[in-house]
C-alpha cells in the first residue's frame, strides 16, 4: 500500500513537473487585441487556447494593425498578433520576416478578406449608373455629409487602421474634394458602425470604407464600389499605403491577405503551441456567423471566443491534438 501511495504521488508530482515545464516553455505571451470585431475574438480565442489547452500565461494587449505590425519588426513585442492585415503594411511585415523579427503561422482568414469602398444596395439599385468610385463621386447630393448636407460624405475608420491610411489616400487620388466630397473621421470602430446604421434607418445615402468579414455586411446589404482603373502593385506600395505621400493615383484596391504574425522570440520558445498557430485558420462564412451572434447578444470577444468553442468543435479541434481539445472542451463547458 505504501509503494502504491509512493508511486501515485511521483506520477502526480512528474505530471505536475510536466505541466509546468510546458507552461514555462510557454511562458508570458502577448496578444494584439485589435479594436474590429473579428480581430476581437479571435485573440480571445487564441487566449482561451494557449491558456486552458498549452499553459500558458496569455494576456490581451490593445493593439492596432500599424502600431501593433511595426512595434513586433522593432521592439519584438507583442508576441502574436491574430489577425495581421499584411497587404496594408507590406514593407514593415517583409522587413520583419527577413531580418528574422516575425514568423508568419499561415493564413487568419482561408479565403482572405476584402476592403473598399461601400454603398448601400437601395442606393446602388436606385442608381444602377453608380457602380465604381469615380461614379459615385459625379453625385455629392446623395451622399449628405453630416456637418453640412451641400456637401458630399466618405466616412472613413478610425486613426491607426490601415484601411483608414488607404482611404485617406485614395480620397486624395480621386480628387473627392473637387467633387464636392469632405472626408469624415468616425473616430472609431462603434462610430463607423453606426454611422451605416443611421444611414440604413433613415434609407439615407452613405460611401466608406469598410471591409469583410463583418457583422454589419451581414446585417446590411451593401455593395463594393469597383475602381474603375486595374489595381497596380506598384502604385500601391508607392503611396497608396504611405500617409505623407503627395500624389496617389487611382488604383484598385487588393484581395487582402489576412495572417497570424508571431515574433520570433515567441516562435522559438512556444513549443507545441506553434503547431496550433500554423493550423489555425477559419473561413469568412464561419466568421460572418460568429460576428452576426455577437452582435445580436452584445457579447464581447471573450463571450464570443467561449460560444465559437463550445458550438462549432468539428472546426477547431482540427487546429490541436485530442489531449489539448479535451482541456479546452472541459474549459468552456
Amino acid at each position: 500500500m505504501k509503494k502504491l501511495l509512493a508511486s501515485t504521488v511521483l506520477a502526480l508530482a512528474l505530471g505536475g513537473f510536466a505541466g509546468a515545464a510546458s507552461a514555462a516553455e510557454c511562458g508570458d505571451v502577448t496578444i494584439a487585441n485589435m479594436n474590429w470585431q473579428s480581430a476581437e475574438v479571435l485573440a480571445n480565442i487564441d487566449k482561451l487556447i494557449l491558456n486552458e489547452g498549452y499553459g500558458c500565461n496569455a494576456s490581451l494587449v490593445i493593439g492596432d494593425t500599424v502600431p501593433t505590425l511595426t512595434s513586433m519588426t522593432e521592439k519584438g513585442e507583442p508576441d502574436v498578433a491574430p489577425e495581421g492585415w499584411v497587404d496594408l503594411l507590406p514593407d514593415v511585415v517583409h522587413r520583419g520576416i527577413e531580418e528574422k523579427k516575425l514568423v508568419s503561422t499561415g493564413q487568419a482568414l482561408s479565403d482572405g478578406a476584402v476592403q473598399g469602398w461601400f454603398i448601400p444596395k437601395y442606393i446602388a439599385d436606385a442608381h444602377p449608373d453608380i457602380k465604381t468610385i469615380p461614379d459615385a463621386l459625379k453625385h455629392p447630393e446623395l451622399f449628405p455629409a453630416p456637418e453640412d448636407k451641400s456637401k458630399g460624405a466618405v466616412f472613413n475608420g478610425p486613426q491607426g487602421w490601415g484601411g483608414t491610411r488607404v482611404t485617406a489616400q485614395f480620397f486624395k487620388a480621386y480628387d473627392a474634394a473637387k467633387h464636392g466630397f469632405v472626408l469624415v473621421d468616425t473616430g472609431s470602430a462603434a462610430g463607423l458602425d453606426g454611422s451605416i446604421a443611421k444611414a440604413y434607418e433613415r434609407k439615407e445615402g452613405w460611401l466608406g470604407y469598410y471591409w469583410a468579414p463583418t457583422a454589419i455586411l451581414g446585417k446590411y446589404d451593401m455593395v463594393k464600389l469597383e475602381y474603375g482603373v486595374p489595381y497596380d502593385a506598384v502604385e500601391w506600395k508607392r503611396c497608396n499605403t504611405v500617409a505623407d505621400c503627395p500624389d496617389p493615383k487611382p488604383n484598385a484596391w487588393p484581395k487582402d491577405h489576412v495572417e497570424t504574425l508571431v515574433t520570433t522570440k515567441f516562435a522559438e520558445r512556444a513549443g507545441p503551441a506553434m503547431d496550433y498557430f500554423k493550423k489555425r485558420t477559419w473561413s469568412n462564412a464561419t466568421v460572418n456567423k460568429l460576428l452576426a451572434w455577437m452582435t445580436d447578444e452584445q457579447a464581447t470577444g471573450e463571450e464570443g471566443a467561449k460560444h465559437f468553442l463550445k458550438n462549432n468543435p468539428d472546426i477547431w479541434t482540427k487546429w490541436v491534438s485530442p489531449d489539448v481539445a479535451e482541456k479546452i472542451k472541459k474549459a468552456v463547458d
